[in-house]
């Protein structure tokens, strides 16, 4: 898609703010107002920097309404908040069973798809169970096939856990999913060139985004290492393309506990370097 950058010239102080900001530099003041250069528009990548610096709000690009976007830096969260969001949020193993609203997880993922990525687009899938029912068989069939591996004695020694996983799922407790209303799978395609990093800073984010709204959210490893035994290929049941870098799940919905304040966990490793005038540390 082209650019398509649209100037209000009612509205442009001609600062030249988006000309110095692009960094690919693909705009200029042509005399006075910024235009897109021709010869170098194909090495924009959509960051809408040049949106996101204007002053006045008289720069539209991609067809984006300047005036649509939260104005900056009043809508940030202040460092206090910041700490207490990072340090406050827990990893969330009880949960209610009703399901959050359809639109307020479309809203978040919506939220989440600015996170950055190495190609600056996106290019993340959001792989998300909505609803109850969905949730439920899902868990029943990654059970069943947990099962089977268990009977046909697939699992490896370091997986072998899994034996107590399907006793404890006999027994009305679920290890793996924690009763969970929801499920988020973000995986990526090899063509990214940080597919990794891409969803690790996604799902980053979206956890961070959940506990801002009291949401609580559960980073699950055993979900991805339950799918490697399975013999049905359970991401494909999930229509996550073969292809696709598949990160981490994330059980989440409103938690069924609360917690009442930030732990203590404040030490960290740290490197400080120091170098001196002619390139020694010092």
């Amino acid at each position: 898609m082209e650019p398509q950058l649209l100037i209000d010239q009612d509205l442009c102080i001609q600062c030249g703010a988006c000309v110095d900001d692009c960094p690919f530099h693909i705009i200029a003041l042509n005399p006075e107002y910024p235009e897109l250069l021709p010869q170098r528009v194909h090495h924009c990548i959509r960051c809408q920097h040049c949106l996101a610096v204007c002053p006045t709000g008289a720069l539209s690009i991609f067809g984006c309404d300047p005036h649509q976007s939260l104005p900056l830096p009043q809508s940030f969260p202040d460092p206090q908040q910041m700490t207490a969001l990072i340090k406050g949020r827990r990893s969330v193993r009880h949960y209610r069973p009703e399901p959050l609203d359809a639109e307020v997880i479309e809203t978040m993922l919506r939220t989440v798809a600015n996170a950055p990525t190495g190609k600056n687009n996106g290019g993340c899938l959001f792989t998300v169970l909505e609803d109850r029912a969905t949730m439920d068989q899902f868990r029943a069939e990654t059970m069943a096939g947990l099962r089977q591996a268990v009977v046909e004695k697939r699992l490896s020694a370091d997986l072998s856990y899994f034996r107590h996983v399907v006793s404890a799922w006999d027994n009305g407790r679920d290890i793996i999913f924690r009763d969970a209303p929801h499920l988020l799978i973000v995986s990526a395609p090899p063509t990214n060139s940080t597919p990794d990093a891409d969803i690790i800073i996604a799902m980053s984010y979206f956890e961070l985004l959940a506990a801002s709204m009291g949401i609580g959210t559960l980073w699950n490893a055993m979900v991805k290492w339950a799918f490697s035994v399975i013999s049905e290929d359970m991401y494909a049941r999930l229509e996550i393309p073969s292809d696709h870098i598949k990160g981490y799940a994330m059980l989440f919905g409103t938690p069924a506990v609360t917690y009442h304040r930030t732990v203590q966990r404040d030490s960290a490793a740290i490197n400080r370097i120091r170098l001196g005038p002619q390139g020694n540390k010092g």
